[in-house]
């Protein structure tokens, strides 16, 4: 197997400049400040334009622009100085997967294969839609950081999900096409030099889809792509949109995801020990697991005991309509040919995603085929993992009550690089030398922050919001956002049980929280996907109130949220706010990146928040407990955010000391970063993975 050449995707660049080449095509620039540093400083402006794409910059500066930097001998000691730790990077041979779990790092019994529909790993590259995404992004990133033998298998989306725009109070879905020469992706060929294609089964007929690589530091990211010549449009357009198209298209693309993984992985000589599958849009893997066992006949029975043993799987979502579920005529659409040839009777792959087996009024549910075929479940916070439990119940009847049924919880996290603000990274690098080497070491940040002054955490932290102040007015049209006001954020898919709503159920009572000596704007931002009526209905709300004169200027909405916003959003705004309808928030990771960066947090006690508040780090929005009434709930979180906000939030901000300091509030800060930093960080979160389930 070989992969595209980088000097045919790059062909101009000089070869001094080869270093560069290399880093432009690893994701570990991205979270290296210096290798950023490196590409947004040859050209700041176009940098920007291409979304912060190294690949497309490198095609698009001019060849003096490059003989330049090629005779510049300050550039090239800086890019080598950086490539050197890449190499060095790549090659460590210390790595935590190397001391604590030797048969899961390079060199052992296969490592793990991680299958996702969607990767959240740069802005440049739009495969990804949200959370479950970034979280993938994040779990990839700190698998290569831990010296972790991982795969990744998703789809390369030639239109991912969709760009929004506002237009006159509305949100317009646009569906830009990528040019995956300008992407870090490289096609993966044979070694007669053709295309590696592999075939994926859709009814009694098959297509094929060609394998592209993406290189996240240590590890590598495997992408399928059916939109080729060789395949009829009907499967060209499995590939085009993330959660895009109806039922059909959405079962063929986890088919793809699922069966066409495997097969891929098998196709690059790959045998991972443990299959991971990350939300049941994946659980089409193990039937393709279970194919191959029974081709090499075993009985069905004993190749589902062998796949078990094999799969893991974690489940996002605490809401029983948000399961995939399909009929059996769809199913039987897409995966019928395949089931004849291995001559299982109708039905069978059905049952295999049923509660109740031979029930031919269920339909075929994705979490039901992942929760049957694997070994280990876990949800992603500890409240989620009861809800999972609670949910799920009926698939277990051997288990006397919830608490017996086997899910369990590994809470989420985030990667501290890669959403930590350069001022606090700056911060900690002079006054913490080797904080790096310790991310989740509760007792050193609990010791060592503490050294850390109060002037200077509020520097860094005003450094990053006037950041934030710079992107809100480019991207807003010149919206001004006064660095001196508490500046709320909140910033998520625009779902209706994240009631985005909550803090405008009293309007007056908002103007009078916005309008005074002691001022206070409110940033929103977030996507209602385009099928989603309900969610475009709510944002539309939001945008009526942008639009009103009481709180023009005040209440500023950013269109288009993607991860530059997230990442400014997550480190400027001075509160993150998180209003859920509980207990329907799996975890909510967006949190934990503010927490990181010492933003507090006002939250409804719902995902990773019951275990991380603990009252001196943040504040807890209503009660933890159940309602009779929807209507009944929603009051009540909203009278406990607006009395959070007017008589605690609020005042201890602007509580300042002769030097202009809230000491009160920096303190919270403090305290968010040492109780959350080192708790609620991916390394931590795949650690857990390792040593509780992958090694189980």
């Amino acid at each position: 197997m070989r992969l595209t050449d980088l000097k045919d995707r790059l062909p101009t660049l000089p070869e001094a400049l080869a270093p560069l080449g290399a880093l432009a095509f690893n994701l570990w620039w991205s979270w290296d400040a210096e290798a950023t540093t490196l590409f947004s400083g040859l050209d700041p402006l176009v940098w920007d334009r291409l979304r912060h794409n190294p690949v497309a910059l490198l095609q698009d500066l001019s060849a003096d622009q490059l003989q330049a930097l090629a005779q510049d001998r300050a550039f090239l000691t800086k890019m080598n100085a950086v490539h050197a730790r890449f190499e060095a990077y790549l090659h460590a041979t210390n790595t935590w997967a190397q001391e604590q779990a030797p048969s899961l790092a390079p060199g052992g019994v296969g490592g793990v294969a991680y299958l996702s529909m969607e990767f959240g790993l740069h802005e440049s590259l739009r495969i990804y839609s949200g959370g479950l995404g970034v979280l993938a992004g994040d779990h990839v990133r700190s698998a290569s950081d831990l010296g972790l033998e991982l795969v990744g298998v998703g789809l390369l989306y030639r239109q991912g999900y969709f760009r929004q725009l506002i237009d006159d109070g509305d949100q317009v879905a646009a569906f830009p096409k990528a040019d995956f020469n300008r992407l870090p992706v490289r096609q993966v060929f044979n070694d007669d030099g053709s295309p590696l294609r592999v075939e994926v089964p859709h009814g009694n007929h098959s297509y094929t889809a060609q394998v592209f690589q993406l290189d996240v530091g240590r590890v590598r990211l495997l992408l399928l792509d059916a939109d080729h010549e060789g395949n009829p449009f009907d499967h060209r357009f499995f590939t085009q949109q993330l959660y895009g198209g109806d039922g059909r298209t959405r079962v063929a693309q986890e088919v793809l995801l699922g069966v066409g993984g495997v097969r891929a992985l098998r196709a690059m000589g790959l045998r991972p020990a443990v299959f991971h599958l990350n939300e049941g849009h994946c659980a089409f893997a193990p039937v393709e697991l279970l194919r191959e066992r029974v081709l090499q006949g075993e009985t069905l029975g004993a190749a589902a005991e062998a796949v078990r043993r094999q799969v893991v799987f974690t489940t996002h979502t605490p809401v029983p309509a948000g399961h995939d579920r399909f009929s059996y005529y769809t199913v039987e659409e897409a995966l019928g040919g395949y089931r004849e040839k291995l001559g299982w009777p109708q039905g069978t792959i059905m049952d295999m995603g049923r509660v109740r087996p031979t029930d031919i009024h269920e339909p075929l549910c994705m979490t039901v085929l992942a929760l049957k075929l694997s070994r280990a479940t876990n949800g992603v916070s500890a409240l989620h993992g009861v809800v999972s439990r609670e949910m799920w119940k009926d698939l277990y009847p051997l288990a006397l009550d919830p608490a017996q049924v086997p899910i369990g919880h590994v809470t989420n996290g985030v990667h501290p690089l890669f959403w930590m603000g350069p001022e606090l990274r700056t911060l900690f690098d002079d006054q913490l030398p080797g904080w790096r080497r310790r991310l989740s070491d509760l007792a050193y940040w609990e010791e060592s922050l503490s050294s850390v002054s109060d002037e200077a955490l509020w520097t860094a932290h005003l450094a990053q919001k006037t950041r934030l102040a710079q992107l809100v007015a480019a991207r807003c049209r010149g919206a001004h956002l006064d660095v001196g006001a508490l500046t709320l954020g909140f910033a998520r898919r625009f779902a209706p049980y994240k009631r985005a709503n909550l803090l405008f159920t009293e309007p007056d009572r908002l103007e009078a929280l916005l309008d005074h000596d002691m001022p206070v704007r409110l940033l929103i931002s977030g996507k209602a996907h385009p099928q989603d009526l309900h969610g475009q209905a709510l944002l539309g709300e939001i945008l009526r109130f942008t639009r009103d004169g009481r709180f023009r200027d005040r209440v500023i909405f950013l269109e288009e949220y993607d991860m530059v916003l997230g990442r400014a959003l997550t480190q400027g705004c001075d509160v993150w706010l998180n209003t859920p309808r509980r207990p329907r928030e799996a975890s909510g990771t967006s949190g934990q990146k503010a927490a990181l960066n010492g933003v507090l947090n006002a939250s409804i006690l719902d995902g990773w928040w019951p275990e991380a508040y603990d009252g001196t780090n943040g504040w807890a929005i209503g009660e933890a407990r159940d309602y009779a009434t929807v209507e009944e709930q929603d009051a009540a979180d909203a009278e406990s955010l607006y009395q959070i906000l007017e008589h605690e939030l609020r005042p201890l901000f602007f509580r300042r000391d002769e030097q202009g300091i809230p000491r009160g509030w920096v303190e919270k800060m403090r305290r968010s970063i040492i109780t959350c930093l080192p708790v609620f960080n991916t390394h931590r979160m795949v650690e857990d993975y390792v040593t509780g389930i992958y090694l189980g």
